[in-house]
């Protein structure tokens, strides 16, 4: 079992940034994946990004959702088995709870790294309220 705690949302104006954090506990894989969905009040939750990887000490690959466009990266830490997703110039339309997901297998699709059964554990969420 894997359990997933998000820490790093927040408030802030439209711009801005922020640092989202999932932290991994428990039984991990050296295969693994960790996504970012988001769900904003009265819309389905959608997916944001992803990386994944094959190995302690293989290369990691990122998956995006076309609306990032750019804006948002995410890198991991292998030694604390963590992954972090950096969100810049924020819009008010990124306001959401954003959730944290991780399957324990590597991706090697943008269809599977965007499909949110594609992952066995979610985290609570943590909201990111974008003021305008």
């Amino acid at each position: 079992q894997v359990q997933l705690v998000e820490s790093g949302g927040g408030l802030v104006q439209a711009g801005g940034s922020l640092r989202l954090s999932c932290a991994a506990s428990g039984r991990t894989s050296t295969k693994q994946t960790m996504g970012w969905f988001r769900q904003a009040p009265g819309k389905e939750r959608e997916f944001v990004g992803s990386i994944t990887w094959s190995g302690t000490l293989s290369p990691s690959r990122t998956y995006f959702a076309d609306f990032v466009k750019g804006r948002f990266t995410i890198v991991r830490d292998a030694a604390k088995n963590s992954a972090y997703l950096q969100l810049n110039n924020l819009k008010p339309e990124d306001t959401a709870v954003y959730l944290c997901a991780a399957t324990e297998q590597a991706t090697y699709s943008s269809a599977d790294a965007g499909r949110a059964r594609w992952y066995a554990y979610w985290g609570q969420g943590t909201q990111v309220t974008v003021s305008s």
